[in-house]
């Protein structure tokens, strides 16, 4: 294990900065909204605030908020935060963030589940959390050839086990994250004592028999109609992809805002009111200050290549699983029974609010929930 640091300079940013200013802006009618991508007027003023007012040092300093490592894995440098907190090493807590996310999305809950009795809690709910950067993503290595999510789940469980010298913990994610949580469920059980998810994913290897079951199912051609482009082009042709928009800072920051604004929850406050600029500012930093945006997309083709989007038929993830369930606009919820299908369910909670972004849209909800989890509730 090596400390690690963020370690950004006038250098290395001033360039990001001037691209960002000097960005041409295409042609976008007025009044369309967020209808057909990012919002134009959205995307200027975000613009503008990121370089004229953000306060990149600041962020530095934010992402360097917790104790963060580097180790070799199997041959793959992993970047982590490790935060032993009021547990002290007997209940260790792997959380794994997906795309367009980071490690950063976990800040909002990372103290309150290290330290729960600075937060209003009590100290024997204290977690000790492992937060790994993905391969290919934000400060891990960037292999050439894609790491797909199988072999994340093996590095991390050796992460784990090997290098930090757990014998057996808990693991929670969400998006890319709930895969590999469940891929490391299905293949390193002796290593898991229960799961913790807020997309159900893989869905089960069964069909909807139920008429409940049948509805919700039929509401997936529509979603994959008005939201499903990105995955269909990150999955089938990420290369022409990053050449298109790899290079241009504030090209993957529509990109990445588009999914943070399709897939939140919105019911109850305006886009602008469920994220912080900083909080997406610093997530999207990470993407172009380390190049991820090439290596990340290219995720989404290794999921389709390896056949992980669902369980094969009769295959069941038998490690006890607790599912928080987020109203996300991108993936609704199933009945109960169909989720057990294809997990040994011991916990099924609907959400009153939050999209798909949980540790940042609703973090009291998410800390809250992870604590009766462990509790055995």
């Amino acid at each position: 294990m090596t400390p690690f640091r963020v370690d950004w300079t006038d250098g290395t940013v001033e360039p990001v900065l001037d691209r960002v200013r000097r960005h041409e802006f295409a042609p976008a009618p007025a009044g369309e909204g967020w209808r057909y991508g990012c919002d134009a007027g959205f995307l200027r003023e975000f613009s503008r605030f990121w370089a004229e007012d953000y306060d990149w040092r600041a962020a530095a300093e934010r992402l360097n908020r917790f104790p963060q490592f580097v180790a070799e894995v199997d041959g793959v440098e992993i970047h982590f935060l490790h935060l032993v907190g009021e547990a002290q090493g007997k209940r260790p807590l792997l959380m794994s963030h997906g795309w367009p996310g980071s490690h950063r999305e976990f800040w909002k809950v990372a103290e309150p589940l290290a330290f729960p009795s600075r937060h209003g809690g009590r100290a024997e709910d204290a977690f000790d959390l492992v937060i790994p950067s993905l391969p290919n993503f934000g400060f891990s290595a960037k292999p050439a050839e894609t790491i797909d999510q199988r072999r994340v789940a093996a590095l991390f469980d050796g992460l784990m086990t090997r290098v930090l010298g757990y014998r057996r913990y808990r693991a929670h994610g969400g998006d890319w994250g709930a895969l590999i949580t469940a891929l490391l469920g299905l293949h390193h059980a002796p290593s898991l004592e229960a799961i913790h998810l807020t997309m159900l994913f893989p869905r089960p290897g069964a069909a909807p028999d139920t008429e409940e079951e049948k509805a919700w199912a039929a509401k997936f051609p529509g979603i994959e109609q008005r939201l499903g482009g990105y995955r269909h082009l990150q999955g089938s042709k990420p290369q022409s992809l990053s050449w298109a928009v790899g290079n241009s800072p504030v090209g993957q920051a529509a990109w990445i805002l588009e999914r943070f604004h399709d897939w939140s929850d919105q019911r109850e406050r305006p886009f602008e009111a469920v994220f912080s600029r900083e909080d997406l500012l610093d997530n999207i930093m990470i993407y172009v200050m380390t190049g991820a945006f090439h290596s990340s997309i290219r995720f989404y083709a290794a999921a389709m290549e390896g056949g992980f989007r669902s369980l094969p038929p009769g295959v069941r993830v038998e490690v006890p699983t607790a599912f928080a369930c987020f109203p996300d606009p991108l993936h609704p919820w199933p009945p109960r029974g169909f989720a057990e299908k294809g997990f040994n369910v011991t916990r099924y909670t609907p959400m009153p609010h939050g999209g798909h972004f949980a540790a940042l849209e609703a973090p009291d909800l998410l800390v809250a929930d992870l604590r009766e989890w462990a509790r055995g509730g």
